[in-house]
């Protein structure tokens, strides 16, 4: 690297510290947001907005603003409880280690009991962004920690996946869902791979397809013939051993999110973290004039 290269990248860093620094004041008495984040979670938001201070304080508001219209499924949680535990005794939620080519991160959601009963949308719901927080607060690519993912990559595998169990999804929490999604999630959505898809996929997707936008429509990929096709996307070695890949079974996947989970419980479950006082923020400090 250059000397100019150096002194671009070091007049860089000077820029993003200083905007961190401001958005962390700012944050701090705002009184519709509460009262302590993450840095590397601010980072993520600052990042997922380009460097635009103005743009990621809009982004910031809007996160906790969703997340306080649904606290059932943002704020009253606990990854420990019986609603986690039958959501993640039937189903996978997993991050898959590293980042792709792209500096993309890949998530993995599948079934691993098919009994429909299983199912309870809303509980399972809350338990997948109680993976995603955790995830948001730990580094990307535990070879490179400063490394930020600039893209989201999901991958859906529907093997297993009945009419029975579209019947299942509660539609208020498919809409928050996809709302939080597409216009609050402090990464980028880039993909959305759907594997091993069932021959009555077109069914399925007529139900969902009315509360996703066009714009994250055009994001899903539908891998009908083979699983081949998603290693055009995804690299093989960030891909559990099932999938073909060679980041390891995903027993021990699931292990490693769990015991995430556990270790970050208190922070999850934290409200000065997620919750919004309404009257009289930061023990009487709301001393802002407008």
């Amino acid at each position: 690297m250059s000397t100019h290269d150096d002194d671009s990248e070091s007049a860089n860093q000077l820029i993003r510290d200083r905007d961190l620094a401001e958005l962390l004041e700012w944050f701090q008495h705002n009184e519709n947001l509460p009262q302590e984040i993450e840095p590397l979670l601010l980072r993520r938001f600052y990042q997922c907005m380009y460097g635009v201070v103005e743009d990621t304080k809009q982004l910031i508001e809007l996160n906790y603003a969703l997340r306080n219209k649904h606290p059932h499924l943002f704020i009253k949680r606990d990854p420990l409880d019986d609603d986690s535990r039958r959501t993640f005794d039937y189903a996978d939620i997993l991050p898959l280690p590293g980042l792709t080519p792209d500096k993309y991160k890949v998530s993995l959601y599948c079934f691993r009991d098919f009994e429909p009963s299983k199912m309870h949308h809303t509980e399972d719901t809350r338990a997948f962004f109680m993976v995603t927080d955790c995830r948001f607060i730990t580094p990307d690519d535990a070879a490179h920690p400063d490394v930020l993912s600039v893209g989201e990559v999901q991958i859906f595998d529907m093997k297993g996946t009945t009419m029975r169990h579209i019947s299942r999804l509660t539609i208020s929490t498919l809409r928050a869902y996809v709302k939080f999604l597409q216009l609050a999630f402090p990464v980028r959505l880039k993909a959305i791979h759907m594997v091993n898809c069932p021959t009555y996929l077109d069914r399925i997707v007529s139900v969902v397809k009315p509360f996703i936008s066009e714009e994250v429509f055009k994001l899903i990929r539908f891998h009908t013939s083979s699983i081949d096709t998603l290693y055009e996307f995804v690299p093989r070695d960030m891909l559990p051993e099932e999938y073909g890949g060679s980041a390891g079974p995903l027993a021990t996947l699931r292990a490693q999110t769990q015991k995430v989970l556990a270790d970050k419980r208190e922070y999850l479950m934290n409200p000065q973290h997620w919750y919004v006082e309404k009257q009289e923020k930061r023990n009487g400090r709301s001393w802002r004039l407008f």
